[in-house]
């Protein structure tokens, strides 16, 4: 080409082609945009991430880096495993099930503010995940993505900044937020406007119940959508894709069938589903470990097998669904109470050995029967409190796992003796005379009075008073006019 129809760079002084002078100033610029002011000598002086001005090479940076193939190796298999489409995405049938209402509003396009509510690994993010790959098929959709574990307000504000733009341009933005309850009730009132207005849809998951973490408002505004456990059918089914899909590898039902080809026990896929309590992620990184342990030599021609010890070597049944200071924890209390108060010494034991299991502080549950042996076994076994206070300064004492044992004994002493609630039940109608009393509370009367004083004595305190029984004392107990009011 002519020199005289090449184009001078403004920024760095060299001669380029119209056809890629364009190109070349949009990254000189880029390159300069924290330097000094362009002059001819500025390629001399730039530089990058604090390197000599000799380690750039314009004329590279004309042409585009190779591309670099993702790292997966480190990447957890929960997260490569994510569907991509509704047709992938398995369990959940009650919400996304065909002819539901979500999965219909979700093919047309049409997605709604909502709350995935469920526990840990049941499918909340994927199908966040799900919806994203929507999004990416048409042009007026956006999704962005945030975690409330690491994003504040002002990133929120950023991302309704830029939907408001989008929007002039007909681009409806959908904003996931995971992890949605560890924003507190103040900046959850971030969302209302821009949901109300309708400039952002939000979507959001959280593992706490939504009426204790989220404010009304924004419950308000979004649906809640309730997703389950996972049965074991789906983890296994979820764990088959995997082994398939990722590692390419055989499922045989004994060691005999192992072939020059990875390959993993039916059995122990069973059993992973089975153990891991619904949780796909606790699943799919468990498989994943277990097969990096028995990863061969590079070079080396042995086959992967996977059996059902190598996986038991390295798991343990460790992450039951047990939150101290979540919704499970009252549920299953609640639930263990509920089952000592019905006689049913089998559930009872079950509840409290899930709850010792799961971690539970052991003095808490021996506070609880203490106040159930009151509540609910009251005077039809009065030794039943005493059991109760015993257990309860055993577990001081002894602490676990000692303890358990001595909680069993007294959860089954309380669920076989005989329950009597008139104690229970005549203080709540006390308390309930005294708090709806109008006007002054009744005094003592005068014979019950205590007379310690000389003046006292004259006013009457204590005068005609008697310890005999009170159908022969002559006295009154109860306040004037309350003569005839019985609680029991």
């Amino acid at each position: 080409m002519n020199k005289s129809t090449e184009v001078t760079c403004p920024v760095c002084g060299r001669s380029f082609s119209p056809d890629v002078i364009q190109q070349h100033a949009d990254r000189c610029l880029f390159l300069t945009s924290s330097a000094s002011p362009p002059s001819n000598s500025i390629a001399k002086k730039i530089k990058l991430d604090h390197r000599p001005a000799k380690s750039l090479d314009f004329d590279n940076h004309d042409k585009p880096p190779p591309a670099k193939k993702p790292k997966t190796e480190n990447v957890p298999l929960a997260e490569q495993m994510r569907p991509k489409s509704l047709e992938e995405y398995i369990g959940q049938c009650h919400v996304i099930g065909d002819n539901t209402l979500l999965r219909q509003l979700i093919l047309k396009r049409e997605i709604p503010s909502m709350i995935f509510w469920g526990p840990p690994g049941c499918g909340k993010t994927s199908l966040a995940n799900v919806i994203s790959n929507i999004c990416k098929e048409e042009s007026n959709l956006r999704f962005v993505k945030l975690s409330a574990t690491m994003s504040g307000v002002n990133d929120v504000k950023e991302v309704v900044k830029v939907a408001k733009n989008e929007a002039k341009f007909d681009r409806k933005t959908i904003l996931f937020m995971d992890e949605v309850h560890r924003f507190n009730k103040l900046q959850q009132d971030t969302f209302l406007p821009h949901i109300e207005s309708g400039v952002i849809v939000m979507i959001g998951a959280t593992t706490e119940n939504p009426s204790f973490s989220l404010n009304s408002a924004l419950l308000s505004r979004c649906r809640v959508i309730v997703l389950e456990k996972l049965n074991s059918d789906n983890v296994m089914n979820i764990l088959l894709r995997a082994v398939t899909e990722k590692y390419s590898a055989d499922i045989v039902d004994c060691a005999d069938e192992v072939s020059s080809r990875p390959s993993i026990d039916r059995k122990t896929l069973q059993w992973l589903a089975d153990i891991c309590d619904g949780d796909a992620r606790i699943a799919l990184n468990s498989l994943q470990i277990s097969f990096q342990m028995k990863q061969p030599r590079t070079g080396s021609s042995k086959s992967v097998h996977i059996s059902l010890e190598d996986i038991q070597e390295g798991i343990k049944r460790s992450h039951l669904l047990y939150d101290r200071k979540g919704e499970e924890h009252y549920n299953i209390i609640s639930t263990m109470h509920k089952s000592i108060r019905a006689s049913d010494d089998n559930a009872a034991l079950y509840w409290l050995t899930r709850m010792l299991t799961g971690g539970e502080d052991p003095l808490y549950i021996a506070r609880r029967l203490v106040r159930l042996a009151g509540e609910d076994i009251g005077l039809a076994d009065p030794r039943a409190l005493q059991i109760a206070v015993s257990c309860m300064q055993a577990c001081q004492l002894i602490g676990m796992p000692e303890c358990d044992v001595v909680l069993a004994e007294c959860v089954v002493y309380m669920a076989r003796a005989p329950k009597s609630t008139e104690v229970y039940v005549a203080l709540q109608r006390c308390k309930k005379n005294i708090s709806e009393h109008k006007g002054a509370l009744p005094s003592v009367p005068l014979p019950l009075r205590n007379a310690p004083t000389k003046l006292m004595t004259e006013l009457g305190y204590g005068r005609g008073y008697n310890t005999a029984h009170k159908n022969k004392s002559g006295l009154q107990y109860m306040p004037d006019g309350m003569e005839s009011v019985v609680f029991f």
